[in-house]
């Protein structure tokens, strides 16, 4: 069997066909999850979807091949699967549609071209995570405070007094009500003058908020969402 030419292009698909595309798919999706996995963050149920992503997409291929209708409501069943899941980093949605494309590739019987592509691409996400190419070292002076306050309370000044003293510089980055709206949260990005002094800088808001939810975090750099 020649691996770059489909074995569908004569119109006939047999039983054979059939399992070694699905074959391949699943042990290119499993090598392709492995090198996806090394230095990586994401959760093992993130990985085991990596690799079968790919077996699972060409067996749809499969089985809609030549069916227009069929292939319409697997369209509109992707797209109600993307849209009621959670988001995730650009990396992660990158994975997906490689997975996603190698799947297609498979399940039209082109397997060396969807092997191919789905192990380059998995050396080049690892090459790059190797490099640390565009990573933005951690700042330990700039931080994200979420601040909780009572309705009643005027946020836009409040904080201003504590801020300067504490910090470089500050602004408001988003706020939201919590609590069936009887409450605020505010969410600050600032640059600390001293990083030891958060303790101090945590009581005086404290005292300011009504001794509600305070907290303080780092800036996270690793995490780019679409």
């Amino acid at each position: 069997m020649n691996f770059f030419e489909s074995p569908f292009n004569d119109g006939t698909i047999s039983t054979l066909d059939i399992f070694l595309c699905l074959g391949v798919a699943l042990v290119a999706g499993i090598v392709f999850s492995l090198l996806c996995c090394i230095k990586s963050k994401s959760s093992k149920s993130f990985l085991v979807t990596t690799s079968l992503l790919p077996f699972v997409v060409s067996l749809i291929i499969i089985l809609v091949n030549g069916n227009i209708g069929a292939g319409v409501a697997i369209a509109g069943a992707f797209g109600l699967v993307r849209f009621r899941s959670q988001p995730g980093s650009a990396k992660e949605i990158c994975i997906i549609f490689i997975s996603m494309a190698s799947g297609l590739a498979f399940g039209m019987g082109y397997l060396a071209y969807g092997a191919i592509f789905l192990i380059v691409c998995g050396v080049i996400l690892l090459v790059l995570e190797f490099l640390h190419l565009f990573d933005k070292k951690y700042d330990a002076k700039e931080k994200i405070i979420r601040i909780t306050i009572p309705e009643d309370l005027d946020y836009t000044e409040v904080f201003d007094e504590v801020l300067k003293k504490y910090t470089k510089s500050y602004e408001i980055l988003k706020v939201k009500t919590v609590n069936m709206g009887s409450m605020f949260k505010i969410y600050y990005h600032v640059i600390l003058k001293n990083p030891s002094e958060e303790k101090q800088l945590l009581d005086d808001i404290r005292i300011r908020n009504g001794n509600l939810e305070v907290s303080i975090e780092r800036m996270e750099f690793s995490k780019s969402e679409l």
